[in-house]
C-alpha cells in the first residue's frame, strides 16, 4: 500500500480483529492501537462498532478493559481472508 492509499473501513476492521487474534483472542486497547495503527479516538470508534455488530466483546475488570474476539469475529476473519486470496488470484487488492 502506498503512503497515499487509505484503508477501507473493512480493512481497518480486519486489522483490529487480526491484532486481537494474534494476541490470543483477547487483549487490551494499547496492543490493538499499535497493531492496527490507529489513534485512540479512531480505535474506540471502530471498537464500538465491532462490539455493536457482535464481532468483539468488551470485558471490564476493576482495573482494565479487554477486548475479546467472538466466534462471529473469527468467522469474519476467516471469510475475509478467503475472499482476499480469491481476489488476489485475479490481481485485485482489497
Amino acid at each position: 500500500m502506498s503512503p497515499k492509499e487509505y484503508r477501507s473501513k473493512a480493512r481497518i476492521y480486519v486489522d483490529i480483529l487480526a491484532t486481537i487474534m494474534r494476541a490470543g483472542g483477547k487483549t487490551g486497547p494499547t496492543r490493538i492501537l499499535y497493531g492496527a495503527n490507529l489513534s485512540h479516538d479512531r480505535l474506540m470508534r471502530h471498537l464500538s462498532y465491532l462490539i455493536e455488530v457482535g464481532l468483539v466483546e468488551e470485558e471490564k475488570t476493576e482495573d482494565k478493559t479487554l477486548y475479546k474476539l467472538t466466534d462471529k469475529g473469527r468467522e469474519f476473519l476467516r471469510e475475509f481472508t478467503r475472499i482476499q486470496k480469491f481476489a488476489e488470484a485475479f490481481g485485485i487488492t482489497l
